[in-house]
């Protein structure tokens, strides 16, 4: 596979599928279930950060405890899938896949929405056949992508330097420079701009704009 150009490893939360409105209303559901305050999309973008118990850090002050977490993260999940039906593809990520594929380029997806969640959706909005490879986190770690990143590249097969990472979080583009491939960083989900360009890599408004971007960094 790594002998046929760039290949692209793609986000799905908040990259490919457009979310984050399920995302902000789950999280201040959870919020006033757990007596916190609620919070804009403003303020989350500039907030958000993995691994995720640290996000809830900067908004409580301190880290939650394992007792906590398990209780947030449960809470949120809950409210999260009550809303994620409502969701639809990110504008243009249909028509990209498929002319990627169509073009005989290589794409996969990895995420850390859980495994077993992430391939049924993905075969629901009818683009798992434009990838070689589709995986979501196999367990219930907090980690970041970067040990995901490391298993994922390593099983495509495809030489880092040939890679471009697409996502909308500064740990996209973390992972990417933990293995030695490029990213691309989208500004409609998780981040604001501000906190994505103190990254140091090429942040985009649109998927079309990332595509394009990543054409050119390898």
């Amino acid at each position: 596979m790594g002998k046929h150009g760039k290949h692209l490893v793609w986000d799905w939360n908040g990259t490919l599928l457009d979310d984050i409105d399920a995302v902000i209303g789950a999280t201040n559901a959870a919020f006033a279930e757990l007596g916190l305050a609620s919070i804009t999309l403003e303020r989350y973008r500039e907030l958000y950060t993995v691994p995720v118990p640290k996000f809830y850090e900067r908004l409580m002050g301190r880290l939650p405890t394992d007792q906590e977490w398990t209780v947030m993260d449960g809470v949120f999940h809950r409210h999260y899938w009550e809303r994620a039906d409502a969701c639809g593809l990110t504008a243009g990520a249909a028509e990209l896949l498929a002319a990627r594929q169509a073009a005989g380029a290589t794409q996969s997806l990895l995420s850390l929405a859980p495994h077993a969640h992430l391939v049924p959706l993905v075969r629901r909005y009818g683009i798992a056949e434009r990838f070689v490879r589709v995986d979501g986190r196999p367990d219930a770690s907090t980690d970041g992508k970067s040990g995901h990143m490391v298993r994922h590249v390593a099983a495509l097969g495809v030489p880092a330097e040939r890679v471009v990472v697409i996502g909308d979080a500064a740990d996209d583009a973390v992972a990417a420079a933990f293995v030695g491939a490029r990213a691309v960083l989208y500004t409609g989900g998780s981040h604001s701009r501000a906190s994505l360009a103190r990254v140091g890599v090429p942040v985009v408004d649109s998927l079309e704009e990332a595509v394009a971007v990543a054409e050119e960094l390898v």
